[in-house]
């Protein structure tokens, strides 16, 4: 593995997993990407929450949170600025789709790799993006929607629609034509001064930058909401940004044959969520057991 990524296997320092384990076989688990500053992990107890509810949707039991959280703080200690990726399998298992029973089940396996931090131009923030509309349409399935789960496919097959670099992001639409998300971020539209956001019920994840926006945009002097996003809406909208925990906010720039300009809502909600992923005030790793 390259010397940039250093990986931990259930708390041990190695690069290897077991071949029975049910995340490689059938991507059975779920995962969080979170940055790190100054050795911390900001908004680390939205990632860890919604890392519980994936878990809890999908039947993952035995879930050690005390010593996971105790490897993410260990994992990212002295640590300036970079990325960690935990992903929680459901562990080992038998040949065959069944899962066991929750009082045969083994421990899940925790995976953390962490990595430098990656390497964007300075105008996606600067100026804003071009994006694009993949032909690839998200399935609408409400029993795995909002969670990060490991089958990631739609968004491969997505993201290998296109190979130019100055295309930052593809959006991809339900099977209705509704936009619901970027490839690798959720979206937001300005109409009338109004923040809104695909709902992500049946199909999408629920970004944790976009719970930090719908819960704190009132304390930023904005409204927001959740509200299907037909494209003919969106083209018409005042401005448009794509977010998450990694990059905060993206303008977006230019999608297809439409523009958008950097406006003052973005900028506004730009600097607030800015400011969110530098700040190590927030609580911590510290979980008890679940």
């Amino acid at each position: 593995m390259a010397d940039e990524v250093t990986t931990w296997v259930n708390g041990s320092q190695r690069d290897h997993l077991a071949l029975a384990d049910r995340g490689l076989h059938y991507g059975d688990g779920v995962f969080e990407t979170m940055v790190i500053h100054a050795g911390k992990v900001p908004l680390w107890q939205r990632h860890w929450r919604r890392l519980l509810v994936g878990c809890g949707r999908l039947g993952i039991v035995g879930l050690d949170g005390r010593r996971l959280a105790d490897e993410v703080a260990a994992s990212s200690r002295g640590c300036e600025r970079g990325i960690i990726k935990l992903i929680v399998t459901r562990g080992e298992g038998g040949r065959g789709y069944r899962p066991p029973r929750d009082s045969e089940a083994g421990p899940p396996t925790r995976i953390l790799l962490r990595s430098l931090w990656p390497t964007y131009p300075d105008y996606f923030w600067r100026e804003g993006i071009t994006a694009r509309l993949c032909g690839i349409r998200l399935a609408a399935n409400p029993a795995l929607a909002g969670i990060k789960h490991l089958n990631r496919l739609e968004q491969v097959m997505a993201r290998r629609e296109w190979y130019d670099p100055d295309i930052a992001e593809g959006l991809m639409c339900d099977q209705m034509g509704n936009v619901v998300e970027g490839t690798q971020s959720n979206i937001f539209v300005v109409r009338a001064g109004r923040l809104l956001t695909p709902p992500v019920e049946h199909c999408g994840v629920a970004g944790v930058m976009r719970g930090l926006i719908l819960d704190e945009a009132t304390a930023w002097g904005l409204a927001a909401e959740e509200r299907l996003l037909p494209l003919a809406e969106l083209a018409r909208s005042e401005e448009v940004f794509v977010c998450n925990a990694v990059i905060g906010v993206w303008p977006l720039r230019r999608l297809e044959q439409w523009s958008f300009p950097h406006g003052p809502v973005t900028r506004r909600v730009a600097q607030a969520t800015a400011s969110a992923l530098l700040s190590t005030d927030t609580d911590q790793p510290k979980a008890s057991s679940t």
